[in-house]
C-alpha cells in the first residue's frame, strides 16, 4: 500500500504529509521554550537575590550566534542544490552545516566546563567570592582520592576515633574512600569488638567477626546480608503471629469490626523470642591510631565530637579547622550583602565596611577603597553625560548594583596596573577560559584567600545548585543543546546514507531535507532568543 502525499502535495493544504507533522511539532516547541522564557522573565523580576547581570562569556555566544545562522543559511542551500540536482554541492553544503553543529556544541562544551570548574562561596554575612580553590599538598605532590582525583582544598576535616557503619545504609565508594585514606595515613580501621549473633532459629549465636577484624567492603556485605536475612525472617514470625491473634480475636469477638478490638489483639514477644535472629543494625570500628578524615561538604553533617555521612555512618572524633582554600580569587560580590543591609534599613556601605572579607582581609579593603574610587568617577561621568533630575535633585544616570558593589578579576588587573575600569584589557584565551592567571605577572592575581568554615553559609559550582539564574541556563541551553545534536544527527543521517533515496526518489529527500532545515531553523531562532536575554541582560 502507498501512502499518499508523501512527495505531491495535498490540495486542500498545498502540503506534503512531513510538511504538515513538523508545524505540529514546531507549535509543541514554541510553547515549550515560550514557557522557559516567560519563567525567566518572571523569575528574574520577582528575584529576591541580585540578578546575575553579563555574567556569561559574551564573545563565545556571540559566535556560536554566526555559526547558527550561517548553518540555517547553508541548509537552505542544500535543499536547492538537491531541487537542482546537484548532489556533490548538496555534500558540500550539509556537510557544512553538520560541522556548524559541532562547533557550536565544542563551543558550548568549553563553556559548560568553565563554570563546572568555577567555586562560588556565600559567605554568612552574604557577601560572595568567586574563583577556583586549590588542591591540597604534601610537599610537591597533591594529595588523590582512591580514585586518583586531585583532593580540593574544601573538605571537613575530623580526626577520627570510631566509625559506625550502618548495615543497610552504607555507601560501597565511601567505605573504599575511608579506607583509602587509613591506609595513606598509616592508621587502620578496625571491629571495636566481637560480633555474634544467632543466624539459624533455635541454635546458639555464632561469631561473624572477632575485634581486630579489619573494614572491607567484604566483611560488610557479609553482615548485611546476615541482618536482612535475619530481617526477613523475624518479619515473617511476626507476621504470622499477628494473624494467629488475629484469628483468635475475631472468633472470641463475632460480629466485631477490626477496630474495635484492635486494641486487645497484641503478639506474645516473649514466646516468640527463641525464635528470633538477631539483627545487626550497625557496625562499629575503630581508628587505629585516630587519624585525619576528610569528608565533602555536601557528603557530611559536621558537629563538634560526632560528624554524620549522608548514608548515616558515624564519625567520632575532633573537628577539625577546615578551611575553604581560594588559590585564584575571579571576585569579590557584595551586591546580596547591600541588598539585605537595606531591608533591614541599614546603610549598605556600613553593612560592607562591617563585612568578614573587608575587616579580615587587607587586601580586599584596598581594592573596595579601589572600587569607590571608580564608581565616584563613574557617577561623576554620568551626570556630566546626562545632568541630574529637576524635580527629585537626583542623577538621570547612576551605577548600576554590578558596577557599584562588585569587583572582577578584570577589576583586579586594572587596579594592580593603576588604570581605570574603562582601560581594562585581556587576551583573546580569557574571554573563552576566563582569567589566565598562571599566564599573567603575579600583580594581577588576587591573593591567596582562606574562608574559615565558620563564616561559609552556601557554596557551589557555578552549577544549577548555586542560584536560580545558573539553574534556567542549564535547563534552556542544556535542552537547547539537544535540538541541536538531535538536528545534526538528521542531517548528517541525509548526507552519509541519503544517496540511495536521491537515486530512487529525489523529490522525497529533497522533501526530507526541507523538513529538517524548517526544524534547524527553529533551533537557531531559538537561541537568537537565549544569547541575548542571557548573555547581553
Amino acid at each position: 500500500m502507498e501512502i499518499p502525499y508523501i512527495v505531491t502535495p495535498r490540495k486542500d493544504t498545498g502540503l506534503f504529509n512531513s510538511k504538515i507533522a513538523i508545524w505540529l511539532f514546531l507549535a509543541s516547541e514554541v510553547m515549550l521554550f515560550g514557557g522557559f522564557f516567560s519563567a525567566y522573565v518572571f523569575l528574574r523580576i520577582g528575584a529576591d537575590y541580585p540578578w546575575p547581570e553579563r555574567t556569561l562569556p559574551v564573545l563565545p555566544g556571540l559566535i556560536n550566534t554566526f555559526v547558527l545562522i550561517g548553518s540555517s543559511m547553508t541548509v537552505v542551500f542544500a535543499w536547492a542544490s538537491l531541487k537542482l540536482h546537484q548532489w556533490r554541492r548538496f555534500q558540500l553544503f550539509m556537510g557544512i552545516t553538520v560541522a556548524c553543529a559541532v562547533i557550536f556544541m565544542i563551543l558550548k562544551g568549553i563553556e559548560y566546563n568553565v563554570k563546572f570548574q568555577h567555586q562560588a562561596v556565600r559567605l554568612k554575612d552574604y557577601s560572595v567570592v568567586e574563583g577556583h580553590l586549590g588542591y591540597e599538598k604534601v610537599g610537591e605532590e597533591y594529595e588523590k582520592d582512591h580514585n586518583g582525583h586531585k583532593i580540593e582544598e574544601n573538605r571537613i576535616l575530623v580526626e577520627a576515633t570510631r566509625v559506625t557503619f550502618n548495615t543497610v545504609r552504607f555507601h560501597k565508594s565511601w567505605v573504599e574512600e575511608l579506607i583509602s585514606q587509613a591506609e595513606h595515613r598509616k592508621s587502620k580501621i578496625v571491629l571495636a569488638e566481637d560480633l555474634s549473633a544467632i543466624i539459624d532459629e533455635g541454635q546458639p549465636p555464632k561469631t561473624l567477626a572477632k575485634a581486630g577484624d579489619a573494614l572491607s567492603l567484604e566483611l560488610l556485605e557479609r553482615l548485611q546480608k546476615a541482618h536482612l536475612d535475619a530481617r526477613a525472617h523475624n518479619g515473617a514470625l511476626r507476621t504470622a503471629a499477628l494473624r494467629g491473634e488475629w484469628k483468635k480475636a475475631n472468633a472470641a469477638n463475632p460480629g466485631k469490626r477490626g477496630w474495635e478490638i484492635a486494641s486487645g489483639v497484641n503478639i506474645d514477644v516473649e514466646a516468640l523470642a527463641p525464635k528470633l535472629l538477631t539483627e545487626i543494625g550497625t557496625v562499629a570500628f575503630t581508628v587505629e591510631p585516630a587519624a585525619r578524615f576528610d569528608f565533602q561538604p555536601r557528603d557530611v553533617r559536621e558537629a563538634e565530637t560526632q560528624s554524620r555521612l549522608r548514608d548515616d555512618t558515624l564519625v567520632d572524633g575532633k573537628l577539625l579547622a577546615s578551611p575553604m582554600v581560594f588559590h585564584y580569587v575571579d571576585a569579590i560580590d557584595f551586591q546580596h550583602l547591600a541588598m539585605k543591609a537595606v531591608e533591614k534599613g541599614q546603610d549598605p556601605m556600613v553593612a560592607i565596611e562591617d563585612s568578614w572579607l573587608i575587616k579580615n582581609h587587607p587586601f580586599a579593603k584596598e581594592a573596595w577603597e579601589w572600587n569607590k574610587g571608580e564608581v565616584a568617577k563613574l557617577e561623576k561621568k554620568l551626570i556630566e553625560k546626562y545632568g541630574m533630575d529637576g524635580k527629585t535633585g537626583k542623577p538621570n544616570r547612576e551605577p548600576t548594583l554590578k558596577e557599584r558593589y562588585r569587583i572582577g578579576w578584570k577589576d583586579f588587573v586594572a587596579k594592580a596596573d593603576g588604570v581605570g575600569r574603562e582601560k581594562e584589557t585581556i587576551a583573546l584565551k580569557e574571554e573563552f577560559m576566563g582569567p589566565d592567571y598562571k599566564g599573567r605577572e603575579a600583580k594581577h592575581t588576587f591573593p591567596h584567600l582562606s574562608l574559615p568554615r565558620e563564616q561559609v553559609g552556601f557554596a557551589s559550582k557555578f552549577s544549577p545548585a548555586w542560584n536560580t539564574y545558573y539553574a534556567i541556563y542549564f535547563t534552556i541551553t542544556g535542552l537547547h543543546g539537544l535540538h541541536v545534536i538531535g538536528g545534526a544527527l538528521v542531517l548528517a543521517y541525509y548526507l552519509f546514507f541519503g544517496r540511495k533515496m536521491y537515486e530512487s526518489n529525489p523529490e522525497w529527500l529533497a522533501n526530507r531535507v526541507e523538513i529538517g532545515g524548517l526544524f534547524w531553523h527553529f533551533v537557531d531562532l531559538v537561541w537568537i532568543f537565549v544569547f541575548p536575554i542571557l548573555y547581553l541582560m
